[in-house]
């Protein structure tokens, strides 16, 4: 029987594929566009444009939050990114070339979000999408609830 996997690692190869698909759609390179898109690349999860920025900053980079607004909109454009809506900010994600993807659990407290995967469950969505008679294109899985530091400080 598959689990539940928890995700690690940089979406590996993104980087490169989207730098290879802006510039084929006629976006010329640029280094704010570059940073952004490397900074994403290495993280393990979902990012706000201020965290980006924060993350950009702390590694000596200077990149306005404007810049980072523009360049996010253009990645989820040409479908490099998926924003997703927590409530409080956008978040923003790599969408992986193989397709290859995960789901989220976030606590009602902290706020605090992880990633996860299920293969089940990845099957179960592709079933519902045959039986309503759609070709699904994508999908958003967010699990709230409060995480285990919530639970026992309550």
């Amino acid at each position: 029987m598959d689990s539940i996997e928890t995700m690690t690692g940089p979406f590996v190869g993104w980087a490169e594929h989207a730098k290879t698909v802006l510039g084929r759609s006629g976006f010329r390179s640029g280094r704010a566009r570059a940073a952004v898109i490397d900074l994403l690349a290495v993280q393990e999860c979902c990012l706000t444009a201020q965290e980006i920025f924060d993350g950009l900053r702390a590694s000596g980079q200077r990149v306005g939050i404007a810049t980072i607004y523009r360049v996010l909109d253009q990645l989820t454009q040409q479908r490099l990114l998926q924003r997703l809506e927590f409530g409080e900010a956008s978040r923003y994600e790599p969408i992986a070339p193989s397709g290859e993807h995960h789901h989220h659990v976030r606590c009602g407290d902290c706020g605090r979000i992880e990633p996860f995967a299920d293969p089940p469950l990845e099957r179960a969505l592709d079933r519902l999408g045959d039986q309503l008679g759609y070709e699904l294109e994508g999908h958003d899985v967010v699990l709230r609830g409060f995480c285990g530091d919530c639970r026992t400080s309550s």
